[in-house]
């Protein structure tokens, strides 16, 4: 499970208020459609595979490439129970073994194996792409809690693909896009 964190190097930022926490997703074109005229995922989202859900808007940036990856040209900004959010954050199970964890490597990977949730810490990106100096966190969802996910985490779900390519354009012509970003704030659990 998740051990006490130092959060001046790994944090959560996010938009959220007292309900909703904003988690993005970066799909193709025929899964994004679907799940904003349905208001979550559909027939042609996976419920087989791991699915990763990121807080963090400038690591979706950098993970989509601004919407220019392939499979990846539509970014889903999808507010969940904060509830659930936080549950599946205390449940899971770090992504990669570290020997100072506290748990054998047998025990770890038990642990993979059982949970339906990872969370993985990868170093938070400027606009740019470049490593900040702290760690955001993302989470894997699958089986039931993927399937819970779907079914009944989900608030509201909307398509920024035209926003976060407005962004990009004013990124690439070296404009400061600071104060067009989403205000995250530090999310505590």
């Amino acid at each position: 499970m998740i051990k006490k964190m130092n959060t001046n190097y790994k944090e959560i930022r996010a938009v959220y208020n007292d309900k909703t926490i904003r988690v993005y997703q970066a799909y193709n074109a025929q899964i994004a459609n679907e799940a904003v005229a349905k208001g979550t995922f559909g027939s042609h989202f996976s419920m087989n595979r791991m699915s990763w859900i990121k807080p963090s808007f400038l690591w979706m940036m950098y993970r989509c490439g601004w919407c220019e990856k392939e499979n990846q040209e539509h970014v889903l900004a999808i507010d969940i129970k904060r509830e659930c959010f936080d549950k599946a954050v205390r449940s899971a199970v770090i992504s990669t073994y570290h020997e100072d964890s506290g748990i054998s490597k047998e025990e770890w990977q038990k642990l993979i194996k059982e949970s339906d949730v990872r969370v993985q810490w990868d170093p938070e990106k400027d606009v740019d792409g470049n490593n900040l100096s702290y760690r955001s966190l993302q989470l894997g969802l699958r089986g039931q809690t993927l399937y819970e996910y779907v079914n009944d985490w989900i608030v509201g779900l909307t398509d920024i693909t035209d926003y976060v390519k407005e962004l990009n354009t004013y990124r690439l012509e070296q404009k400061d896009i600071t104060d067009l970003l989403p205000k995250e704030k530090v999310y505590l659990i």
